[in-house]
């Protein structure tokens, strides 16, 4: 699957559901496997791709070659802690090489971080819309660059990706701001609000039930209707304090009663029940509100604010779209594909990409691609390995032969 010669596979699981992909992490982890050392091969596609993100392929090559020629060395019989000294001397040579020859790249040279981000894509099946799509990944690690301690730190967890079949893959947008799977909980409330001031409410907008069995003995229907209205009176309290702050959307996290949603509809409120958490908290990130878990400690202050928020049909859902949001810490992709595969294809790419500028954004160096690199940490090995002579020589050597099973694979 490596490279631009690489192919699709087809993965059937024992449920028998398809992936088709070249994403190396994807492939690894549908194959079952029972020996040691092909687990350890599977941690090593995993620990990449969560730390990188991207060249978990390259890796497993790099450690199968490794393996390989110390089992070639081990029937030379040259013992394991001078094949482990010896790997240990050439890696720490080729990081330094590494370091000579990489080249400081400029966050604002848009051109090297497109050829960077296309790399990336350049072998999966969105190849052919890969400008576009980086694009729009590189205008989201942008929006989402923070500054701490000194420090540049780009997250890639504050990139919500939303995918929804329909339309292709060039409409595939970026959204300054967070798109909520849910729909408006009440027909009589507004579908669009501009200049949305939005309350985040980690706590239910309904009547707690007791903790312990309660019986309640009404004698009269005057006691029934009473009781009926101190429900409904404690739920149009609640929606007052919300519409008091000057909220005209409402995310909540929990439930939201029947006579809540009619009383905050009345005020011309738009509201969504059951919102996930990382949902509430990217946006917390987007709009610069705070997630509330008390109604009581709501003030306007923790309202979060954006330009716009409007329910959109999506095919055969409804989706709320929270845009227009001032410098936001967190934003959405909105993928778009014609076919189920294409769509999961593309998040697997488009997080690859993700994550590739959002390194670059931490530490703003790259070095060349196709092999080269790869030869030039080799060769420089090599001359390193003939200044320590001895057994440790020929580990050394086995390292710069196993570089090689890169450029050899692309050829």
């Amino acid at each position: 699957t490596l490279g631009p010669r690489g192919m699709d596979k087809m993965l059937i699981d024992s449920l028998g559901d398809i992936t088709i992909t070249s994403d190396g992490a994807t492939i690894l982890e549908e194959i079952d496997v029972q020996h040691p050392a092909a687990k350890m091969m599977i941690e090593v596609a995993k620990t990449q791709d969560k730390e990188v993100g991207d060249g978990t392929t390259t890796s497993v090559l790099l450690a199968g070659a490794l393996l390989g020629k110390a089992d070639e060395l081990m029937n030379d019989n040259i013992h394991p802690s001078i094949i482990i000294a010896g790997y240990q001397a050439a890696s720490d040579k080729a990081l330094e090489t590494l370091e000579k020859a990489s080249i400081d790249v400029d966050m604002d040279d848009r051109e090297t971080l497109m050829k960077l981000s296309n790399t990336s894509m350049r072998s999966k099946a969105v190849t052919n819309e890969r400008d576009h799509l980086s694009g729009v990944v590189i205008d989201a690690i942008k929006q989402i660059i923070e500054h701490r301690n000194g420090k540049i730190i780009a997250d890639v967890d504050n990139v919500q990706i939303v995918k929804k079949i329909g339309q292709s893959l060039v409409e595939t947008m970026l959204v300054k701001g967070i798109i909520v799977d849910k729909e408006v909980v009440h027909a009589g409330m507004p579908k669009k609000i501009k200049d949305a001031r939005i309350a985040l409410i980690d706590t239910a907008l309904e009547i707690k039930k007791t903790e312990i069995n309660a019986e309640i003995r009404i004698t009269s229907p005057g006691s029934i209707k009473a009781f009926l209205d101190s429900e409904a009176d404690m739920l149009k309290k609640k929606a007052d304090q919300v519409v008091a702050t000057g909220a005209n959307v409402v995310f909540c996290q929990k439930g939201m009663d029947d006579m809540a949603q009619h009383y905050l509809a009345k005020a011309g409120v738009l509201g969504a029940k059951s919102v996930k958490k990382s949902d509430m908290e990217k946006l917390a990130k987007a709009t610069g509100g705070k997630v509330i878990s008390n109604l009581v400690d709501l003030k306007s202050q923790d309202l979060g604010v954006c330009g716009l928020v409007e329910e959109k049909k999506i095919g055969n859902d409804r989706m709320i779209f929270v845009e227009e949001c001032k410098d936001p810490q967190a934003v959405a992709i909105f993928i778009r594909a014609g076919l189920e595969r294409m769509l999961d294809e593309a998040e697997r790419s488009l997080n690859d990409a993700l994550h590739v500028i959002a390194d670059v954004a931490e530490v703003p160096q790259m070095v060349a691609g196709g092999g080269a690199i790869e030869m030039e940490i080799a060769k420089a090995v090599r001359e390193h390995a003939a200044q320590v002579g001895g057994r440790e020589q020929l580990a050394i050597e086995a390292f710069a032969d196993a570089l090689e099973v890169i450029p050899r694979t692309l050829a």
